[in-house]
């Protein structure tokens, strides 16, 4: 008797809904951002699929990339 109340309250254990805080450090750390340079042109592109538009100035690839690590 003792064995089917043990396992009757691993079940239900099992069956409890358990909330799962989201991990926010895992999402920051996902975004990491590059430059890649095509010819004439150069755009940022970023880890999680994440691409700037094709530039002619560096500065500007650099600021699109700061721009998506601000706000994803």
């Amino acid at each position: 008797m003792a064995d089917q109340e043990d396992l009757a309250t691993d079940l239900a254990a099992d069956l409890t809904p358990h909330r799962r805080t989201p991990d926010l450090t895992s999402d920051l750390a996902s975004h990491s951002t590059s430059t890649v340079e095509k010819g004439r042109f150069i755009s940022a592109q970023c880890s999680c699929g994440w691409r700037g538009p094709a530039r002619r100035a560096r500065s500007k690839a650099r600021t699109d990339a700061a721009e998506h690590e601000e706000s994803p």
